[in-house]
Formats: structure tokens, sequence, C-alpha cells
């Protein structure tokens, strides 16, 4: 970092809101004078043994004086946190750096009766962050040998320790830059925690319906009845103080008349009521709120910051006591294990069990997933409806989803994204296990619906689509399509490739899914379009079976797409039972289409042959129906692509020559803190050419020099300096590489051709009023291409690679990618763009040096993911050649930097 502040103000941002090892929520917070009295309790509540271990001595209370010290800090040198439940400490840690230099002694005091629960490490994580925000590099403690539990919390988080003894104290010490396994370690413990929280709301033991209701049309009703006919395997009460019973359950004037600890509240009252009910639920001890109420709606802007404000207080509250919600106006959750068959939602009826998972955020999309699902027969295992999304989110379900042992694919609808990095990271690893189905709508990210408060996204328009690729995940575009991939992947076992073997009983269909195929990245290699289904029903099915046998066991076949029209007599016959048996005996997969049938009574795009129940982790029985084949080959070719993403890998991490460790981290926050020295809020600051070319240098990247000019005898002055032959450029961003334009003249070799240029171009730039000109040594030819890299509100930092000139300009032909980056990442990102192919080779042209151009990407890959401080980077043109790559201009805006949406440090989401 650069010079380190002395003094600071309340670092707000370092608040959180944090999930423990077993679920529950807390808040975590600098510590301020206000916070003695807590203190004071936290160490009176203590054990003798916990005090001794603390302070290496025995003291019943705290002196003023150690509160006041404890307290009051300054947040740089000297920094404390505090986790609060109930408003009360539950656990502190701080340090205190050493004599001014780069290390601080940190120490922590964890609540006897919390202990157990995780607190050590999450303070350590946050401290840590903290300490690299104001330019520690180093932690070291004291820790009395018996204490070892601490000792733990030290060598579990995954930095890399060292150990030693002195006079009866353990001395341990440790960098704490970020490792590959403190970030693994990191990561554990928050999938761990996350996916417990849902699980306890997903497998509660007792569950209370507060606002129950006796009259039949209200929410509190229906609540209470799904409850029951869902056949839950818990407690059901009710809580409405003006029944005595509802739905046939004795019904409670308050929580705390219920003699059993409920888990989970379903909260149906009005909204203006909301605050009283969580604090109710969380004085009685409730693990998780369900909101089935909406927010009072309204298009006004002080509507909308009323409604912003009434969720903000709603999670607040809940924090307070540790408690996790879901919604508000959620639909409810439903989870179809028999063991516990919870129906606390607005559907009428329990789903098929089955083996897909479903998360949605709006009401209105969540009751048509599942009307869908229902309509189409798809066995699900769990259904999660977050409505608004205050605080349970899609990033919360995933965590679950890939734990739940009866989920074996997983669809997800998104309105709005809270943190896409965090997003793209759990989708990423989920998906090498289990497909993960997403769909949104094409401005998800740039508005957002009702009552969704997050950030929105100011990166191009490809991003979020790239970003979503990266992770593996499968894209569809609307509900219909993601509910087509599931059927799929709910019945089928996954394709080994793309080699098509397709059946018809008519040659033209057969033709046009051949075509179909082909359009879709498929290999349609063995096509058997004359099958007779129009004889006597034993020799048609035996028919059908023997073709469809043959396909099975077929080399060259990995999946089988059929499609059926009716007799000649216009009469569908139901081969489903046949088929399925047929197709269950083998390990390849199978999608159906039923055409021109007139027949209402026939179900079309649903699963064929289903059954109700299925063993955990195996198939739903069946396979799946579509109305058309190009439905049906459209769902397919998305799991093979997400096959071969599965069995390709994600690759490794890819560290440029030079960049190990944290040493350009370090270097260039140092000159990057330097040049925001005083720079107040979001202002941009412009780097200049020269301080470009520093920042740029610490990551190995150099940049061909250039001499702004004036004169003619400065422009002759600054070529003999650099050496003829030169190039003079005009330094409008949009002229400077058009040599169409006039902007550029290229291999000028002596002075009088010099003076010829700079006159003609002045003559031709003057209509576009840009005079100013540079010079700059000529770099080996190549082709030239744009690398863009921008801090954006919701993604974090966005990388953005194309091919110089139309390409980009004209025909957006951008590839995007968000770091950190493989080297699998590193080369999708060059090929991506669709003229990428002029740099392998094309026509006669000779292949850029690849490996070099790899290199210089992933170098600025790095360089944006280690400083949120810059704000835009563009370096343009990038000219590569078959003798490597040369950058011949860079443009650098710099600022203060927002929070992201994932660091080194667990915390829920706050948007």
């Amino acid at each position: 970092m650069g010079e380190t502040p002395r003094t600071g103000g309340y670092p707000a941002h370092w608040e959180a809101d944090v999930v423990l090892r077993d679920g529950a929520a807390a808040h975590l917070r600098p510590i301020s004078p206000e916070d003695a009295e807590r203190l004071q309790r936290l160490h009176s509540s203590q054990s003798e043994s916990s005090i001794y271990l603390r302070y290496f001595t025995f003291k019943s209370t705290l002196t003023e004086k150690e509160l006041d010290r404890f307290t009051r800090v300054d947040h740089v040198d000297r920094v404390a946190m505090v986790i609060l439940l109930d408003e009360e400490i539950i656990g502190v840690g701080g340090y205190d750096r050493i004599d001014g230099s780069r290390e601080a002694e940190v120490s922590f005091n964890i609540s006897d009766r919390h202990q157990g629960r995780g607190l050590g490490s999450v303070l350590l994580e946050h401290l840590a962050a903290a300490g690299r925000e104001r330019g520690l590099e180093r932690f070291s403690a004291e820790v009395l040998p018996e204490n070892r539990k601490m000792l733990a919390v030290f060598s579990e988080a995954g930095y890399e320790t060292q150990r030693s003894f002195e006079d009866g104290v353990v001395m341990v010490e440790f960098p704490i830059d970020p490792t590959e396994r403190s970030r693994a370690v990191m990561e554990a413990r928050e999938h761990r925690a996350e996916s417990r929280s849902v699980a306890e709301l997903l497998a509660p033991e007792q569950v209370a319906v507060i606002g129950a209701s006796r009259e039949y049309g209200f929410v509190g009703y229906h609540l209470v009845q799904n409850l029951i006919e869902g056949h839950f395997t818990g407690g059901v009460h009710s809580v409405n103080p003006e029944a005595f019973e509802v739905g046939g359950v004795e019904a409670y004037a308050s929580l705390a008349h219920i003699k059993q600890q409920v888990d989970l509240a379903v909260v149906a009252v009005p909204s203006e009521h909301l605050p009283e009910v969580v604090a109710d639920c969380g004085r009685n001890g409730v693990k998780g709120i369900l909101v089935i109420t909406a927010p009072e709606l309204g298009s006004g802007e002080e509507d909308v910051e009323q409604r912003r404000l009434a969720q903000r207080e709603l999670v607040r509250l809940a924090r307070r006591w540790g408690m996790r919600v879901i919604g508000p106006a959620s639909v409810g959750l439903l989870n179809t294990d028999p063991d516990v068959s919870l129906n606390a939602s607005l559907s009428p009826t329990m789903p098929l069990r089955g083996g897909v998972g479903l998360f949605s955020q709006s009401a209105s999309i969540g009751v048509s997933l599942f009307a869908q699902a229902n309509r189409r027969e798809l066995g699900l295992s769990s259904v999660i409806s977050a409505g608004n999304r205050a605080d349970l989110s899609g990033n919360d379900a995933m965590q679950y989803f890939e734990d739940d042992d009866s989920t074996r694919a997983v669809g997800v609808y998104l309105e709005s994204f809270g943190n896409p990095r965090k997003f793209s990271r759990i989708a990423r690893r989920l998906s090498r296990t289990k497909p993960v189905v997403v769909a949104k709508s094409d401005v998800m990210g740039r508005s957002l619906p009702p009552g969704h408060e997050v950030r929105t996204t100011r990166a191009p328009m490809g991003a979020v689509d790239s970003m979503l690729e990266h992770s593996g995940v499968i894209q569809v575009g609307n509900h219909d399509s993601l509910m087509d991939v599931l059927q799929v992947l709910a019945t089928q076992p996954l394709p080994g490739g793309g080699r098509i073997g397709i059946l018809s009983n008519s040659p033209s269909m057969s033709r046009i899914l051949a075509d179909t195929a082909g359009t879709l990245d498929l290999t349609a290699t063995h096509v058997v379009g004359d099958l007779d289904l129009d004889l006597p029903r034993a020799e048609a099915d035996a028919a059908l079976a023997g073709a469809l046998e043959e396909l099975f066991t077929a080399e060259d076949v990995d999946a089988v797409a059929l499609c059926l029209q009716p007799a000649v007599t216009g009469e569908h016959y139901d081969h489903s039972r046949l088929i399925s048996q047929t197709a269950r005996q083998h390990t390849k997969p199978m999608v159906a289409s039923w055409i021109g049938v007139l027949d209402s009574a026939v179900p079309l795009n649903h699963i064929g042959n289903a059954a109700p129940v299925i063993e955990k982790g195996s198939l739903q029985q069946g396979f799946p129906v579509f109305s058309s084949p190009e439905r049906s080959l459209t769902a397919l070719a998305k799991i093979v692509r997400y096959q071969r993403w599965r069995s390709e890998g994600i690759g490794e991490p890819f560290v440029p020559a030079g960049l190990e460790g944290t040493d350009a981290s370090r270097r260039g926050d140092a000159l990057l803190d330097g040049w925001l020295a005083g720079v107040q809020g979001a202002t941009l600051r412009q780097l200049e050419p020269e301080r470009c070319a520093e920042l740029l240098e610490v990551y190995g990247l150099s940049m061909l020099r250039s001499v702004a000019f004036s004169t003619e005898d400065q422009a002759l002055a600054a070529a003999e300096s650099l050496g003829y032959p030169v190039a003079v450029k005009s330094m409008n961003t949009y002229l400077r590489h058009r040599l169409d334009l006039g902007g550029v003249q290229l291999n000028i070799d002596d002075p009088e051709e010099l003076r010829r240029a700079i006159a003609e171009m002045r003559r031709v730039l003057a209509d576009y009023d840009a005079a100013e000109l540079e010079l700059q040594s000529m770099a080996p030819a190549g082709q030239g291409c744009v690398i863009r890299a921008i801090e954006d509100p919701l993604m974090g930092p966005v990388i953005s690679f194309g091919l110089s000139g139309d390409a980009v300009e004209l025909l957006d032909d951008w590839a995007h990618a968000g770091p950190p980056l493989t080297d699998q990442d590193v080369r999708g990102l060059l090929r991506r763009p669709r003229a990428a192919k002029r740099l392998f080779g094309y026509k006669g042209v000779p292949a850029v040096d690849i490996a070099a151009l790899e290199d210089t990407l992933q170098r600025v890959a790095t360089l944006k993911d280690n400083h949120p401080q810059v704000a835009s980077l563009e370096l343009t043109p990038v000219l590569a050649s078959p003798e490597g790559v040369q950058v011949l201009h860079a443009a650098i805006e710099i600022a203060n930097p927002e929070q992201r949406t994932d660091s080194a440090r667990r915390a829920i989401s706050r948007y």
C-alpha cells in the first residue's frame, strides 16, 4: 500500500452480516466506545479459564481504563471488531500495529456460550482484510499452549503459519495476504454455513403460521391447510390472537404460548405489522422467517424508497437475533423428501418427488415455474421462492443444492443479481457435479423488478452472458426453455458427445431433424426416417423397439432423437411404455417429440411414463416428450455443450512470469493510492501517459514510447531521439489509429518526409478539430487488438477483448470475462470474437504469437483483479505479430474504489 494513514474515521464498509457455522446469522462491525458496557458484560459472563487464556491472568472485571483502551481505537493502527447477537457482543477480535511496522499483534475473545460456532475464523478473515487495507503484511499472536481452540483457528485458516515456543507461550506468525489455500478454506466454511442455513429452513421440525386465518380465501388459511394436507412430518402451529382453532389445529395468541421451539415462522400479516412480528420471532428463538407478505405497492419514488427502507429494517431486525429471511413477497418453500414433506407455500398440492431443485425470485415467476413442473409431471426435490430477495438469495440456494443428495439438477430463474462474482464462483463449482440451468431476461442487471434492491451494471451488454458462460451454467431465455432443459436432465443421463441418432416415421421430418441438428452444433450420424408404424400394434411395437435398440447400440451415437406422427387414420398410439422400457436399458439420453397430434387428451411437453416417486440418487423414470422436434433438439444441444464444458475442465491458474506472489499488487497499490491522494468521492482521474506506463510496467507490460509535439522543430528533435522510422498520430482517441481518415501516417524515414506528413495531417485533421499530434517509434506490422478493463459496480472487474476496427466499433464483436482467469479462460477469451480467426493465419496472413497475446491478456486481468482503484483501462492498439505483442497506447482512469461484491472475507450480500 502507499503511505499508511495514521488517522481514520469509522470504516462503515467493514460492517457485514455473516453466517456462522451452525447456519445462524449475526452482525459484525468495528467496535465503538458505546460498546464498553457490552464488552464488560461479555467479560463478566466468561469462565475463569477463558479469562486466563485471553489475558494470561484472571481479572473479575475490566477497569475503566481497559474498557476505554479496548473500545476507543483509531481503525488504522488499532482495530477491533465485534460480532453481535441480540445487541450483545458474542465475540471480539482486534489487532495492534507493532511500532509502526507492517506487522500487528492479533487477539480474540469468544463468548463461552457461543464457542464452536466459528466466530474466531470469521473475525480473523475480517481483521486480515482490514489489515491489508491498512498496509499490514503479517499478523502475530501470543497464545498459551493449553488454548488449543485459538491455536486451531490460526492453523486451520489456510495461512502459512510459523510457530515458536518462548517463555511458556506459543508465538504464532503468518502473512495475511490471501493464498490459494486460505481462499479455499474460506469458501469451504462459507459453503458449509450457508448450506446449513438453508437446510434448517427446508427441514424444520416445528412450523408456525403467523397470521393464520379461519376464512377460506385468505393467505393465512391456505398456508395452514397446505402444510397439513401436504402431510408435514413436524408440528404445525397457528398464531392468531383472535381464534381458538385454525385448520383443525389449536391457535395461539403469540409465539410465547407455543411449548415447542419453532424453527420456521411463516408470516402472512399486513406489512405494517412485520417489524413487531420479526421482533417477536427473534425473542422466541425462531431460526428463520418465511415472509409471504408483499410490501405495499406504489410506483412513486417516495413509495419505492419506503419499501426499500422497510425491507432493510426487516433484515436488520432479523439479523439482531440471528435469523435468515426468505422474502418478502415469497410464494413459499417446498421439500418433497418424505421424511419432511414440507409445503409451506401457496401451492394447494405437493409436487411429484424428483431430482430437480428450483429457485426463483418474484411470486409470479415462482407460481409459473411450479405450475409448469406440475403440468409436465416433472419431479422436484425442493422449491425456494425468494420473492424480493431481501436476504436469502440464489447463491444460498445453490450452496444447499450442492450438498442435497436428492437434487441432481438445479433450475434458477434470475430477475436480479446481488453478488454476481460470488454467483459465478459457486455456480462454477456446483456445475462441475450437477447441471445448473439459468433463465434470465436480456435486461437483467440493467433494470430492477419492483422491490429488488441491488446494484445495476454498466458493463458491456454481453458481459453478464459471458460471466454465466464462464461459470458453466446452461443459459436459457425464458421459463419454457428452463423447463425443457430440466425435463431432459430429470430423466436422462448426460450425453457422451454430440453425435445424434434420429428415428422417425416421417422421412421429411427426419430430414428436418438432421438439418436442425447441424445448426445446433450436433452431428446426425444415423438418420432413420422410414419407420413403419401403420402395422398391427404388436408388429409396430416390435419395429419401434428394434429401431431404437439399433440406435442405442450404435458406437457412433451419443444420444437419440425420436419424432413420431399419428397413423394414417389420424389416431395417436401411445408407445410411451415401450419407449421408456427400451431407453432404460441403455446409458444414452433420448428426447422425443409428437407432431400432428389432434387429440387434446395426449399430453405434450411433459415426461412420458413418469413415475411419481423415485429413490434417492436415481433418475426420475420416463423420458421427455416435446411438442416439436426443434424444441427437443434445442434442449439436448444445450446439455451437450454443458457436458463438453464439464469434460474439458476449468483449467489451471495461469500466473505470468514475474507476477508470482504479491509484490506487483503491493507496488501497484502504492502507486495508485499515491495518485488518488486528495481525490474526493467517485471523481475519476485520468492518468498521464507516463503514469500509465509506470503502472503497466509493474505488471510486465511495456508501452511503446510516444512524444507529443506542437512545432515541427519539436517533432524533428523527438524523431532524432526515438530513431527513424517513426509514425505520426493524432491524439484524438477515435482518429489516432484510423489510417483511412488521415489520423496516422506510418514508416516516416527522414526529416523531410516528417515535415510533409505533419503538414498534410494538420490540413486533413482540421476538419475534425483534432490538431494535437504525437510521434511514436514504428512497431512491427501486426494485427491490431483492443483490450479493455473496467470496475463495474455490480460485477466487479470485467475484461474485454476484440480486434481493432469495425469488428468492435460497428459490430460489437467483443469477448468478455471476469477475473481471476485460468489458462483455459484466457484461451477462450482470445478465441471468442468472430474476427479472432484473423489471429490464427487467415487467407495467407501468418498467425500471430498467440502465447504472447494470451500472456498480455492475463497480465491485464491480473492488474485489474488486484486493483479496484482502476476504474477503466484501455490498451489500443495492441499490435500482435508473429514476433510478439506491442502495446502502442494506453488510457487509464482511476477512482476511489467501492467495496467489491466478493472479497476474501465471508459476508452475506447487503444488496
